[in-house]
């Protein structure tokens, strides 16, 4: 079976610890790499892990879960893939952080996969995917250390919370049919709910705003029935470069109350302040006035949940 070997680098203004920092934590991807929707973690012991992502690849969304080693000491992560989506077969690699001076490094993304039946088209879809992926991905962790600071003040999270006479399922089921929300929430006009992997949706909605406009997103959706669904818009308001939310669900002991909470993390565009709210708006009004707008559709939404799971009940 042809293995087929590829490597990507790129140079960041920025000490190699902090670039290995970034990329050994997880839960950071989602933010720093434009593919990456969602990523859980589960411990294997000292600079052992198990990863399990979720990213598009040539525009489709897939999942796959890694086995990663950590070396802090000798700056390199190498990585394994257990479980790969077609058309893969094989695929591991290594993350190289070389440092160039105190405040400079070189990074190497090395790959080296193979196809299912060793397919010359699969093959090259593969190495098409990872070229565009790996060249995403290096652009993505240059621009987020490099402008690490800077981005502080426009990066941040909120979350809503209502507490709920009811079961965490039926809570969860609201959330989880999203197809259903044009009819149920009154701020969704349209909504298109895909879901050709278990686990993996694809949400496109027009959202109304109070003073009567509609905008359209697009998100990716991984769910964890009955407890979570995590997701990443990938069309987005003017006003930010970046969306996550959590949807968690959780039931104290007895089954007769669930906690259920949105939470959010977001980056905003500063280049379209200006232009969206007015010559003298700050980057602490883009804030107030984002954080007001999703916190106003996330708790409408929580409290349409919580009326559906008190009356199932």
């Amino acid at each position: 079976m042809t293995t087929r070997e590829v490597e990507h680098e790129i140079t960041i203004a920025a000490p190699a610890a902090a670039v290995y920092m970034l990329l050994a934590e997880v839960a950071n991807w989602p933010r720093i790499f434009p593919p990456t929707i969602y990523v859980d973690r589960e411990d294997l012991g000292p600079g052992e892990e198990r990863i399990h992502i979720w990213a598009t690849a040539n525009g489709e969304a897939k999942n796959w879960t890694s086995h990663r080693t950590l070396d802090e000491e000798g700056l390199r992560i190498t990585f394994r893939q257990e479980v790969s989506p077609a058309p893969v077969a094989e695929m591991n690699g290594t993350w190289i952080i070389e440092p160039q001076g105190a405040g400079s490094s070189r990074v190497r993304l090395l790959h080296a996969f193979k196809a299912i039946g060793d397919d010359p088209h699969d093959l090259l879809w593969i190495e098409t995917a990872v070229d565009k992926n790996s060249t995403k991905e290096l652009a993505g962790l240059k621009e987020n250390v490099e402008l690490a600071h800077a981005a502080e003040e426009l990066t941040f999270s909120f979350t809503d919370t209502v507490r709920i006479e009811g079961a965490a399922k039926d809570a969860y089921d609201f959330i989880d049919q999203a197809d259903k929300w044009d009819e149920r929430l009154p701020h969704v006009a349209r909504v298109r709910l895909a879901e050709d992997t278990p686990g993996l949706q694809e949400l496109e909605m027009d959202t109304r705003a109070k003073d009567g406009s509609t905008h359209t997103t697009k998100s990716y959706r991984v769910t964890f029935p009955h407890h979570r669904i995590a997701y990443k818009q990938v069309t987005l308001p003017a006003l930010m470069t970046l969306h996550t939310g959590i949807w968690t669900f959780e039931e104290d002991p007895t089954g007769t109350h669930t906690t259920a909470s949105s939470q959010h993390t977001v980056t905003l565009r500063p280049e379209n302040i200006e232009k969206i709210l007015g010559a003298d708006a700050t980057v602490a009004d883009a804030r107030a006035y984002v954080q007001g707008a999703l916190s106003t559709n996330s708790t409408a939404t929580l409290n349409h949940a919580k009326d559906h799971a008190e009356r199932q009940g």
